[in-house]
């Protein structure tokens, strides 16, 4: 398994259209034989995807992530751990464990229509990001017009 984690001074970035790093780890039979981190050179949103899989991830851990990113990574065959927060090498070692703890529907986009991807990529885009604080959207206030959770 080749993992990846939005990342930022030693924490699990939360905001994955907007990460800088990701940091790698290589993970066999239960063990991390390595890990690098590797700057994005400006890659946002949608090419993100790419750049994982151009470097053989097969997983990525994130905290928030908009819909079109998530369903450029469901096409790369990328799986995802979403709302995680915290130390990358503990959400590691946490997922190599079986524990690691995350939101399975972290999202600004509902039952995967991608609607909210469009403008921007990412529901946070505004200084917040999917999933924070515990909410679906990020945004402080409920701005559903933002994130296009309702509208068809």
């Amino acid at each position: 398994m080749k993992a990846a984690v939005t990342y930022e001074n030693g924490e699990v970035f939360q905001h994955f259209g907007h990460t800088e790093q990701f940091k790698l780890y290589t993970i066999q039979d239960g063990t991390i034989l390595s890990q690098e981190i590797v700057d994005t050179n400006g890659s946002g949103h949608g090419a993100l995807a790419g750049f994982l899989k151009e470097h053989g991830v097969d997983t990525l851990i994130c905290g928030g992530i908009g819909g079109g990113a998530r369903e450029a990574l469901e096409e790369a065959g990328i799986r995802l751990y979403g709302g995680v927060s915290g130390k990358a090498d503990d959400a590691v070692q946490a997922l190599v464990s079986g524990s690691l703890l995350y939101d399975p529907d972290v999202t600004c986009s509902h039952h995967g229509e991608g609607h909210g991807a469009h403008h921007g990529d990412s529901c946070g885009h505004h200084g917040g990001s999917c999933g924070h604080h515990g909410d679906s959207c990020g945004h402080h206030g409920g701005q559903q017009g933002s994130c296009r959770r309702h509208s068809s």
